[in-house]
């Protein structure tokens, strides 16, 4: 809605300075920063910005939403900052937010460990409450060479406990006899049940790329999160965790003593324990939403209607 604005603001902004540019002209978006756009959204200086796909459907629906009887959000209308809600409210009169759509809430209990044919659950099983790093990147992101070999030597030498969904094709990446120096510290497998795994006692962080699936996942376990933002939202998203809310660590690139200084913040420091604070907080918030007579709840009920009278 706001991009024809965005760029008439900051259209061809250049030094080095021009990420440190934030949108307070955009109501419930004065923390956000230039740097923190999907890539395509403010033109470069000299290029042909009407050529680019995306650039068109951003267009196309600055005109569409506005037309809709219904616009339905995969959010919890709590989350939100009060001017961006009233926002928009004000430009969606029907405007619905029915919760996590690809999460039941509350989480569904934990698969019995011995039928995890992945060993995950099994292997957290051994493991201590609120000990082990979660990692992994989901499915579009990917990490450069040098950074997972960075994350592999800063795991193994922090000592913390980590189960890595890591794909075999990057297993190249990690650092010489990584997998046999470490085979009693982590596991390491392809995939991971995620909503199982960040359900799980024995997870202490999550660390992601800040994907808007991941970050959902983790508020609904009540999981702080170290972030290395890779594409599309997962800037946006990142600042809004640590910015925002207070639940999550962005971390721009990732490097051996870096990872080590975030994962004893977030593990063993008071500013980890405030994180956790903030996070069980907005878990409680969003159990609510979803409860019975929740916000999520009334949302759901008034889409049926409007697709039942269809």
């Amino acid at each position: 809605m706001y991009t024809d604005l965005i760029r008439q603001h900051y259209a061809n902004v250049e030094g080095n300075d021009s990420g440190d540019k934030t949108f307070e002209f955009i109501p419930g978006l004065s923390k956000i920063h230039i740097d923190d756009l999907p890539d395509r959204i403010l033109p470069k200086s000299g290029s042909n910005f009407e050529e680019s796909p995306f650039h068109s459907m951003l267009s196309k629906l600055k005109h569409i939403l506005p037309q809709s009887a219904t616009v339905v959000m995969n959010y919890y209308q709590e989350l939100y900052t009060v001017p961006l809600l009233d926002d928009l409210k004000s430009k969606f009169p029907g405007l619905l937010n029915v919760g996590y759509m690809t999460l039941s809430m509350p989480p569904p209990p934990l698969l019995p460990s011995n039928l995890d044919a992945t060993g995950c659950l099994s292997w957290l099983d051994g493991q201590k409450d609120m000990s082990v790093a979660y990692i992994s990147f989901g499915t579009m992101a990917i990490i450069p060479p040098n950074e997972t070999l960075e994350l592999g030597e800063a795991l193994e030498a922090s000592g913390v406990p980590f189960l890595w969904a890591l794909k075999d094709d990057f297993k190249d990446h990690l650092p010489n006899g990584f997998l046999e120096r470490t085979s009693m510290q982590g596991k390491v497998v392809p995939w991971a049940p995620q909503t199982q795994v960040l359900a799980h006692s024995s997870i202490g962080v999550h660390v992601t790329h800040f994907g808007a699936n991941s970050v959902n996942e983790s508020i609904a376990n009540g999981l702080p999160m170290i972030g290395r933002p890779c594409v599309g939202d997962n800037h946006i998203n990142g600042r809004i965790a640590e910015e925002i809310h207070g639940i999550g660590l962005r971390v721009e690139v990732l490097t051996k003593s870096g990872v080590i200084k975030s994962l004893e913040l977030v593990l063993v420091h008071e500013q980890g324990k405030e994180m956790r604070k903030n996070v069980q907080s907005l878990k409680e918030i969003v159990l609510k939403a979803a409860g019975p007579t929740g916000s999520a709840t009334k949302d759901l009920q008034t889409l049926v209607e409007n697709i039942s009278i269809l």
